[in-house]
């Protein structure tokens, strides 16, 4: 079987030894589930996934992307509500994957930990377990508080809102449910021995080279803010391909095309955050790019509001060699908090938005429709500012340039 790979990649690359190269303790593999993995199941579960980006070291491919993981739940316990006696109690789960195999069936043993469930609600001790969240401290939890305070002075009006608050808002499953898509990060708890050959084929460089260069050193870098203006996050991604092929990419990739803004996504969205789950069309402010708002904005979450991927893409006027050229601006975000200032929640974001910028870029390469793709040097991009927000943005300054 063939794997492609991008030329971030390949410029690192060589052909894997038939002899086994040594992948050491600590290193992290990114894992994308291809079964599902729940607390209200009983422990024994399979489980499985797939290897969504390569490991490469030493300027060595060691471990291509496509290899499958195996193993199974351990600690499957769901959560219990408090009782007079006991309180309440979250859920728990282990997902510990042993085996890895390539597609001609090579298997070896492997000895991992999930360090982190990407976008989830639910925390990670450093054993792997998986600690589900406590409905009590929930948003939907301090709401009924909030709800209950009222009634010692109004007694009907607390009662119209419970009841609405019952009608229109679900109550919080605290299970821990894992669907195929959720993506984790395992750490090698011992060395692997990866000996399997393995064929490359290579995605190759955008070009022509000094064609792209002058294209990205033009291409607009900053986006802006409104109410107030103020210049907000960096471009970090140029696509080209035509709008098909950007919405097919994404859409394959397991990307959602974001809700416009409006009453319904907006109300849809508070009952996400109420009900401690993921909205994975919620919509996304608006940043503008010479003026304009996007032309498309994806996202990829999980199971809560409070984080995602997520980029906004705007048309260029250009064309590069007969192609459309497309700009986006990717960032993480990891949190929420209120803000006095804009009256309402708003996203706190991974300040090293290069590492958004890769996942954007290896999501797309592992979809098979990338054509060329290039990791561009961009003169003048400051490499640590701020956006609109107020959170830290650092950078090496570089775009990555995707060609479908």
């Amino acid at each position: 079987m063939k794997f492609r790979f991008g030329f971030a990649w390949i410029m690192l690359l060589c052909a894997a030894s038939l002899e086994g190269t040594v992948v050491p303790v600590g290193t992290i593999l990114d894992v994308r589930l291809t079964t599902e993995a729940s607390s209200d199941k009983p422990s024994g579960e399979a489980v499985s996934g797939v290897l969504i980006a390569p490991i490469i070291l030493n300027g060595a491919l060691v471990l291509p992307a496509g290899l499958r993981v195996t193993g199974m739940t351990s600690d499957a316990s769901p959560a219990q509500a408090a009782t007079d006696t006991t309180p309440e109690k979250p859920a728990t789960l282990k997902i510990q994957f042993t085996r890895i195999i390539d597609a001609k069936g090579h298997e070896q043993a492997l000895a991992s930990v999930v360090e982190s469930v990407d976008n989830a609600r639910e925390t990670v001790d450093s054993g792997g377990l998986i600690t589900g969240i406590t409905p009590s401290k929930t948003y939907g939890a301090r709401l009924d508080q909030g709800i209950g305070k009222l009634a010692n002075q109004h007694q009907a009006l607390a009662g119209l809102l419970s009841s609405v608050k019952s009608a229109v808002v679900k109550q919080v499953d605290p299970a821990i449910d894992y669907t195929p898509g959720v993506e984790l990060k395992l750490k090698l708890t011992d060395a692997l021995n990866w000996s399997a050959p393995v064929a490359i084929e290579s995605v190759p460089p955008v070009t022509p080279a000094g064609a792209l260069a002058a294209l990205v050193s033009a291409a607009p870098m900053r986006t802006v803010a409104q109410d107030p203006p103020s210049p907000s996050d960096i471009t970090n991604l140029m696509f080209l391909g035509t709008a098909e092929q950007l919405q097919t990419a994404f859409q394959r990739a397991g990307w959602f095309a974001a809700a416009a803004r409006n009453r319904s996504s907006e109300f849809e969205t508070a009952r996400a955050m109420i009900e401690s789950r993921g909205y994975s069309e919620a919509p996304v402010s608006f940043l503008y790019l010479n003026g304009k708002p996007p032309d498309m904005t994806y996202e990829k979450q999980n199971n809560t509001f409070d984080k995602r991927h997520h980029i906004r893409i705007w048309l260029q006027p250009d064309q590069f060699e007969g192609r459309p050229v497309w700009m986006g601006a990717a960032t993480h975000d990891i949190s929420i908090t209120f803000s006095q200032q804009k009256k309402g929640f708003t996203h706190g974001i991974d300040s090293q938005i290069d590492r958004e910028r890769s996942k954007v870029a290896d999501d797309l390469l592992f979809t098979g429709l990338v054509r060329a793709y290039t990791l561009a040097y961009r003169p003048g991009v400051p490499k640590d500012l701020s956006n609109a927000t107020g959170d830290k943005l650092i950078t090496d300054g570089k775009v990555a340039v995707i060609e479908f």
